[in-house]
């Protein structure tokens, strides 16, 4: 239950995410002002991705995934593509691209210049977007 509800959110997170990066994009490229609708769409970017991943937690700790790493060890995990990507790569690079995605928007704040605060919004959540991209399990998504 708490997989699909993950699987499912995940789709509201990549798309609030490439409308914020979307956003900060075209924000910088026309050197708009940086209003309170765009600090908005950034807000709810960052919280989207953190409830994705109290979600992504909750459905780690509760999976049969997690329970045949603590009966194969973490040896057979490594040696394993499949299981490795599951348990180990997808979780981490999630950790990695949701404090990427953190730091963007609490660096934003601290900017002075309208092009400064889309230009940082872009490149972290722009990085953030990839890893998210580079590590869904496609073949899992696609069969459910």
């Amino acid at each position: 239950m708490t997989k699909m509800i993950h699987s499912y959110w995940a789709y509201f997170v990549l798309i609030t995410l490439i409308f914020a990066v979307v956003n900060a994009i075209m924000g910088l490229t026309s050197k708009k002002e940086f209003k309170d609708k765009d600090l908005r769409i950034s807000l709810f970017a960052l919280i989207a991705s953190h409830i994705q991943l109290l979600i992504g937690f909750i459905a780690f700790y509760t999976s049969s995934y997690y329970e045949a790493m603590r009966d194969v060890g973490m040896g057979e995990v490594m040696k394993n593509s499949d299981l490795r990507k599951i348990l180990i790569e997808h979780p981490i690079v999630g950790i990695i691209a949701i404090t990427l995605i953190t730091i963007g928007f609490s660096k934003h704040k601290k900017k002075t210049t309208n092009v400064a605060k889309f230009k940082t919004i872009a490149i972290f959540y722009g990085i953030a977007l990839l890893l998210i991209l580079s590590r869904i399990p496609w073949s899992q998504w696609f069969s459910n």
